[in-house]
């Protein structure tokens, strides 16, 4: 019988990388046998390519749905990678033993999640999870966070930071330690295992067949490197009537067809901050951990120093001597042999950052979570995204190692279009590269682009298949995500916009669908108010991109009437700077209106103004700049918009609500004063109509409003009335004093500019 030998370890720990190659190298096995995905062993041979650099991932998915799939990160302090590169310098037989995801990722596998199946991550030693309230039984509580139960007894606070302390930051290595690992998971399983599902007991009955099945081959010394929770179990290998159990539990589970591929990792996305449940939470301390054991705490305060001073703050070598000191003495008052990350914070946020958090949270950001990239080895099969990548970059002739440059779209090209296509669903998956800029020249078909590529992006790239095969795909799926988190109606709206921007139809149709149920049952209705400009410009423009903008109109054509409603409701009771707001998104719902150029839409808006332009106890500012509205529109004429002016601003009215009334409605107006359609004269007629007294009580208001607008307008306003009557100083048809002889000489011009249909004689 073969030597055969179990090696819990915990996911991602220097500390048990360590102690696990110095018990390799001390066994000396023939055959390893790693917890991972057996659909990858093809794969395995890889991992001693010069180019490998982890961190680096598997990936395993399914080539007709790739959203299916499984990622298995590994960085260099990762047991299995040591396993893998120990076993590979030795020659020795190397396999994955876990449940294969051909079984795992298969339709009627376990109990899909909700909405679909979702990636799977590789499993930690411990998956943390809240038990509020004691809603767990005990056995579950503790498969659900067995180093919590043992880090309680020894009293720390968590999981994380006893496994830490007692494995990872360990001076030495020491391969007992495993024999100390399996004692404690045995403990903690002792007595009946909870209802884990089908998953967990086949991957366990697996790697219990695959253990069996190496014994029967010749080899002398097989070594099992699994996660320390399933020691306990993988021991009943050999149990009496164990293979029959396995066997039942095996038999007849549904497969399907999957590949596998290396891909770029990075610690990023190795930290448990990014969501990732295998992670831990901090990856690039313990890189420093593995490669730098006998002087960690000093290598990392130097490390942290430089990066403070690159900030250009202060960090002296003085400083530093402090600091490592200061972590000598924590560790030693804590009973520690060496100073932990816990140790190295506090000294570093004491004596180099002066307790300040900013610093700080740059120090942990780059030194204990870290920025490094995984890199793989040329022509090594990809992930479905980037394999489209690559496609897509190749047909459209943008090569992503470029140097940065401007790219300026036309977009009735259909290379173009497709290329603003590409960039702008690119965005949606996390992988900026283009940025865009306001095109040079006229016409709405140009699109300007600065494009500018970082090689992180590829690990982007890497998850987003966990979203899609292709890019539009992945795309799609991202804001179909954003979409079902949206709070808001105008949240919705401006995902329509880059939806548009992108053409994922199938998405935009389903964000559309949302947008509108949400806004059915709204009720605040500035909210509504918000999302109609932007949709509006879509409904009016989209067709630029020969986007399909009639569900966007027919949106906008049920928001507009809900906003109206509810418009004079929903300026009640408003302060100054609430009225701000309510006025800003008045104007620019009038825009969006004016821009569809619906009568019935603009009658809708308009009755709304009136309403609103005849309350008295609603904010002036909003008020007046319903009244303006209206005689911009040409809704009121100009004798009744200088009778509201007038009333609003009679003594009765005070000075507060007249000074916010007259700045509601002359804010922003400097070239219509001057070119509109007699403005200037109905605030003139206005003003010389007061007597005195009350000219000389609403003088300083109307100089604040005045002092509004910019010089040069206030300069022209002044020349228009010194004149006696200049432009905008007329009645509401027109300036006095028009010349049509003069403008009719220029009629032949404007006809040749604008073509024949035009009819001028009625535009003049």
């Amino acid at each position: 019988m073969p030597d055969i030998r179990l090696f819990g370890i915990r996911h991602h720990g220097p500390g048990s990388a360590r102690s696990l190659q110095a018990a390799l190298a001390d066994f000396a096995p023939d055959c390893l046998l790693i917890e991972g995905p057996p659909d990858a062993d093809a794969l395995i041979p890889l991992a001693a390519h010069e180019a490998m650099a982890p961190p680096v991932a598997l990936l395993v998915y399914r080539p007709d749905r790739p959203r299916d799939c499984a990622f298995f990160p590994f960085a260099a302090f990762s047991p299995e990678w040591v396993a893998m590169r120990h076993g590979l310098t030795a020659g020795a037989a190397i396999r994955f033993i876990d449940l294969p995801h051909a079984i795992q990722l298969a339709d009627g596998f376990g109990a899909p999640p909700e909405g679909g199946a979702a990636p799977i991550e590789a499993e930690p030693v411990a998956e943390a999870a809240e038990d509020p309230a004691g809603a767990l039984p005990a056995p579950a509580a503790i498969r659900r966070d067995p180093l919590g139960e043992l880090a309680a007894a020894a009293g720390y606070p968590d999981g994380e930071r006893w496994w830490d302390a007692l494995v990872e930051s360990r001076a030495g290595a020491d391969g007992d330690v495993f024999a100390a690992i399996a004692e404690a998971m045995a403990a903690l399983r002792d007595g009946p295992d909870p209802e884990d599902g089908i998953r967990e007991e086949a991957r366990e009955a697996h790697m219990r067949a695959a253990i069996r099945k190496a014994a029967k081959e010749e080899f002398s010394r097989i070594a099992v490197v699994c996660g320390a929770w399933h020691v306990p179990a993988l021991a009943r290998h050999d149990a009496k009537g164990q293979a029959s159990a396995d066997t039942a539990t095996l038999k007849g589970l549904p497969k399907t067809k999957v590949a596998a591929a290396w891909a770029p990792w990075s610690y990023e996305r190795l930290a448990t901050a990014s969501g990732y449940r295998a992670g831990v939470l901090s990856p690039e301390w313990y890189d420093t951990l593995w490669h730098h054991e006998g002087r960690v705490a000093a290598r990392w305060l130097a490390r942290a120093a430089a990066l403070l001073r690159e900030e250009d703050l202060d960090a002296s070598p003085a400083s530093v001597i402090e600091a490592a000191r200061l972590a000598e003495a924590l560790a030693a008052f804590r009973g520690r042999s060496r100073p932990s990350l816990d140790d190295l914070d506090e000294a570093t946020q004491a004596t180099l950052c002066f307790a300040d958090p900013g610093p700080m949270g740059l120090i942990r950001r780059k030194l204990v979570i870290g920025e490094r990239l995984g890199a793989t080895p040329p022509g090594c099969p990809g992930t479905p995204v980037e394999a489209d990548f690559e496609a897509q970059c190749k047909r459209l002739r943008l090569k992503p190692g470029a140097s940065a440059g401007d790219l300026v779209l036309d977009l009735r090209k259909e290379t173009d279009l497709a290329r603003s296509h590409f960039l702008n669903r690119l965005a949606l998956i996390g992988v900026p590269w283009g940025t865009r800029r306001e095109a040079r020249g006229r016409g709405t078909f140009k699109e300007a682009w600065f494009l500018a590529w970082q090689p992180d992006w590829v690990v982007e790239l890497v998850a987003a298949s966990a979203e899609g095969g292709t890019i539009a795909e992945a795309a799609a799926s991202r804001v179909k995500g954003r979409a079902r988190g949206a709070q808001r109606v105008s949240d919705l709206s401006g995902l329509i916009g880059t939806l548009l921007d992108a053409d994922l139809p199938e998405a935009t149709a389903q964000v559309t669908r949302a947008l509108d149920d949400r806004a059915a049952v709204s009720a605040d209705v500035f909210d509504l108010m918000e999302a109609l400009p932007a949709l509006a410009e879509l409904a009016r423009y989209g067709s630029v991109r020969s986007s399909d903008t009639e569900p966007v109109l027919a949106v906008v054509r049920g928001l507009v009437p809900r906003a109206a409603a509810g418009l004079v409701a929903a300026c009640q009771s408003l302060d100054d700077d609430a009225a701000h707001t309510a006025k800003t998104r008045i104007v620019a719902v009038s825009g969006a209106v004016a821009l569809l150029e619906d009568p019935e839409l603009k009658a809708t808006w308009q009755d709304a103004l009136r309403a609103l332009a005849d309350q008295e106890h609603v904010h002036g500012r909003v008020v007046g700049r319903a009244v303006r509205l209206l005689f911009d529109d040409r809704a009121i004429e100009a004798e009744e918009a200088g009778t509201r002016l007038r009333l609003a601003l009679s003594r009765a009215a005070g000075a507060a609500p007249a000074a916010a009334w007259i700045e509601g409605f002359l804010e922003e107006s400097g070239p219509v004063l001057i070119h509109g359609q007699g403005l200037l004269g109905i605030v003139d007629e206005w003003l010389s109509g007061l007597d005195e007294a009350l000219f000389t009580e609403l003088l300083p208001l109307v100089r604040r409003t005045f002092a509004t607008l910019a010089p040069a307008e206030r300069r022209a306003i002044g020349e228009a009335l010194a004149r006696g009557g200049g432009p905008g100083a007329g009645s509401a048809d027109g300036p006095e004093g028009f010349d049509a002889a003069r403008a009719s000489a220029v009629l032949p011009i404007l006809r040749l500019l604008l073509g024949p249909a035009t009819t001028m004689g009625d535009t003049a």
